[in-house]
Parts: structure tokens; C-alpha cells; sequence
């Protein structure tokens, strides 16, 4: 396929440096197929009704504990709550996974902060959330495991009128990225977004090309372009020792919704994979994928 052939050429002959071949790698996804194309293959991977298909792990609980009901299913959406907690915070960091991991994929969401930060929960998490990609299972997260070895798409909602705070940011607990052809020493990298106030949806996206190149998208409009995610930094606390291999890229892995004391709702929660059959004569052929998945080929 012409998409797939031009992203191999770039990806493992080209000459110039990542950050400079991204945008155009990026132009090849979006613009070499159909409105039409780009329209399908979109995948709901919330049912609007309940937690289906989706596993809890909470700071200082066991997995498959939603301790206080902390992500539940009302009105349509996910909301992240704290109504029923006991004490202060206590560093009771959680997120929600989906049960199936990715490596191609562009992800879309919606997501509006509301109510008060909970006591007790650190300064910085005010009007701060985000979604984890790349993340180990969380069948594999100790109890007292923090963060997971993953890599986010933070979201932050302005908080003094004057002071910008843009969403749509790069952070990384446990991993490292390339920004601009360097390997970055910052936790967190700021995205060119605007500050959004108040409690109005926010869609935000995420193209990802397994351990390669990854874009952020605010309102349409992409805000922050990186690459080669790999476990490396610091930040995580608690983890298995025997999984943590710094400089191993992160080609694949979970997806999931933050918790971190503030409440937060998400809908739409959309998917498309975009690694798959590439051969034509195959029944479960796409147009859109850029990654072949030649074991997953059905013929007639």
C-alpha cells in the first residue's frame, strides 16, 4: 500500500532527524485517504451504560478494586468521583483501563472538569487529569505501585484569569521521549494550546504510530508532536523491578482515564485501530491501516 510503503521509508531509511520527517509522516495518514475513509473504522470503547470491558487499579488497592466508586457510568458518561472516600486523599491516585492493549491507533475523547479538588490531594492536581497510552497491564501494578510505566496526554483547566495553562501536555511516568530530535530530560512537556476555563467539553485526540511518532490534538488543532516512547525517567514509585527496562521502546500497550483527585467526566471515547490486514484481497482489509498485521488476514 502507498500509505504503508512511504511510512517504512521514512521510519527505517531516512536521513533526517524524527522531528523533522513527523509532520510530514503525520500528512501521509491524514490527507492520502477519503473523507469517507477517515469517517470509518472508529470503534466505541465506552457502551454509555456501564464499566464493561474496563479494569480499575487505585493507588494503595489491588486491581479490580474501584475503591468508593471512584469511575462510574451515569448520564452517558464516565465520571471520576470522590463523594464516597473516607479521609484525605492520600495519594489515591487511580485509572481506568481498557481491556485491550494498542500500537497504531488514533484515539478520540471528550472531557470537562467539575466540582472541587478533594482534600488532601496535592496542589498540582487541581483541574489536572489525562489519559495513559503505551501503559503495562495493569494486571502487572503492585498495590503500592503510584503511577503506571506508561506514557500521558495530560489535560489541565485554567485557574487564574491572566496565567496561561495550556491542556493537551506530554508527561511521563516511568518512560522517555524524543521532543525535537532530543532525548528530553523534562517529567513534562507544555503543548502550544490555548487555556480553556471552567467546566466546558474539551475533545481532545491522539495519533499513535506504535514506538515511533505520537501527536496531541486540542479542539482540532494538533498542539504537541513527538517521538520514540521508551521506559526511562523517573516519577513511577513501587513497581515491579523485573519489568522496568530503561531504553526499551514502547511499541504497544493500554489505554486509560486518570484519576488524581479531581472530578472529571469523559464520553465519546472512541478508537481507530490503524494496524491490521494490509493485503487487498483479504475480507478484513482497510484502506486506513499504515501498520500490517499479516497474521490477521481472513481470506475466503
Amino acid at each position: 500500500m502507498k500509505i504503508y510503503k512511504s511510512l517504512l521509508f521514512f521510519k527505517y531509511f531516512g536521513t533526517r532527524p524524527t522531528y523533522l520527517i513527523l509532520p510530514l509522516l503525520l500528512a501521509i495518514y491524514s490527507s492520502a485517504i477519503s473523507q469517507k475513509t477517515i469517517d470509518e473504522g472508529w470503534a466505541t470503547l465506552f457502551n454509555g451504560k456501564d464499566l464493561k470491558g474496563w479494569t480499575t487499579k487505585i493507588h494503595h488497592y489491588e486491581v479490580f478494586d474501584n475503591y468508593g466508586d471512584t469511575f462510574r457510568a451515569e448520564d452517558g458518561i464516565i465520571k471520576v468521583r470522590y463523594d464516597q472516600y473516607e479521609g484525605l486523599f492520600n495519594d489515591r491516585f487511580g485509572h481506568l483501563y481498557y481491556d485491550q492493549p494498542y500500537s497504531y491507533f488514533h484515539l478520540s475523547l471528550e472531557y470537562r472538569f467539575v466540582g472541587e479538588l478533594f482534600p488532601g490531594a496535592p496542589d498540582y492536581t487541581l483541574l489536572n487529569s489525562g489519559v495513559m497510552f503505551h501503559s503495562q497491564d495493569p494486571r502487572t501494578i503492585l498495590k503500592e505501585q503510584d503511577w503506571p510505566i506508561s506514557v500521558e496526554m495530560q489535560f489541565l483547566a485554567g485557574v487564574e484569569k491572566g496565567k496561561e495553562r495550556p491542556t493537551g501536555n506530554m508527561c511521563s511516568p516511568g518512560t522517555d521521549i524524543f521532543y525535537k530530535g532530543i532525548l528530553d530530560p523534562n517529567h513534562c512537556v507544555n503543548s502550544i494550546s490555548k487555556t480553556y476555563f471552567g467546566d466546558q467539553w474539551i475533545k481532545a485526540e491522539l495519533i499513535v504510530f506504535g514506538d515511533s511518532l505520537v501527536k496531541h490534538i486540542i479542539n482540532g488543532k494538533t498542539v504537541l508532536e513527538y517521538s520514540k516512547p521508551q521506559m526511562g525517567g523517573g516519577v513511577v514509585n513501587g513497581y515491579d523491578s523485573n519489568i522496568f527496562n530503561p531504553g526499551t521502546p514502547l511499541k504497544e500497550g493500554f489505554i486509560a482515564l486518570q484519576s488524581e483527585g479531581q472530578p472529571i467526566d469523559f464520553r465519546n471515547i472512541k478508537i481507530k485501530n490503524l494496524k491490521g490486514c494490509m493485503d487487498p484481497k483479504a475480507v478484513n482489509y482497510k484502506p486506513y491501516y499504515i501498520e500490517p498485521d499479516p497474521n490477521g488476514c481472513e481470506f475466503r
